[in-house]
């Protein structure tokens, strides 16, 4: 049995076709997936996936990508928070990649997600790119290890990973981890210590190795454990075990939820 940790099935890619897409989940043994939440003028559509399908829950949270929408209070984040299929706050961070400028509405953004998840004691799901530094001095600065979360899709340095980890936080591999040139990533993938890792697939985007370039989804987790349980030289079994056991813990969800 696998978990995705991390995936969009609200954007228009998996909306359409969600059928199948719950489908290859059942075939591939994924029985449970986060849909993370990018703005709030689109949580109601993660809110309503998480009500109507009892394996799937959501997140609330504003991406570090979104410069021109309406900014989030720490307390409507609270709010959105309280309902019982919203198990996190985010996806939040710092992204110096695709944004430039002054970037410092985005920290400030960032923070309040912090504040928000301290509030309402549920974990943060923080994307970080090109901004490895300032990421973490804001998790120290405000606490972060106070909940605790994950560190999405990450394809930082070691000394990242260490320093998210001793924060309490997961380290979680995407599709990123099957590619051939992800030789870095792949080194961290083998360091990392099972009892603090996740995997997911951020789909619609970043489908693994053997389906890179296509529509990613759930189901496809299945390749990301597959890679990992390669290059650790384990059983798969061990991998999807110790990493949906992860996921029960840091989001508490119940294992028996996973059922249609």
């Amino acid at each position: 049995m696998l978990v995705d940790s991390h995936c969009h099935l609200d954007f228009p890619e998996l909306a359409s076709n969600l059928d199948s897409v719950m489908a290859l989940m059942r075939e591939n043994g994924v029985a449970q997936a986060l849909c993370v939440s990018v703005i709030l003028e689109d949580f109601p559509r993660v809110r309503a996936l998480a009500e109507r399908y009892p394996h799937i829950y959501g997140s609330v949270g504003v991406h570090p990508d979104y410069e021109n929408v309406a900014e989030v209070t720490a307390a409507e984040l609270v709010k959105l928070a309280q309902h019982p299929r919203i198990v996190a706050i985010g996806e939040t961070g710092l992204d110096y990649y695709r944004v430039k400028g002054d970037l410092d509405w985005q920290r400030k953004r960032f923070r309040r997600h912090i504040h928000a998840a301290r509030e309402c004691g549920k974990p943060l799901i923080i994307h970080t790119r090109e901004a490895a530094a300032d990421t973490v001095r804001i998790m120290r600065e405000e606490g972060a290890d106070k909940t605790g979360g994950v560190m999405h899709c990450f394809t930082e340095s070691w000394e990242t990973a260490e320093a998210a980890m001793d924060l309490g936080f997961y380290i979680s591999f995407s599709g990123i981890v099957t590619f051939k040139n992800a030789r870095a990533l792949k080194e961290i993938a083998r360091k990392v210590p099972l009892e603090r890792m996740l995997i997911e697939t951020d789909a619609p985007y970043l489908a693994p190795v053997p389906h890179r370039g296509k529509i990613n989804q759930p189901g496809l987790v299945k390749h990301v454990a597959e890679e990992i349980a390669r290059l650790r030289e384990i059983p798969l079994a061990q991998v999807a075990a110790k990493t949906s056991e992860n996921f029960y813990r840091l989001f508490k969800v119940k294992h028996d939820d996973a059922h249609e």
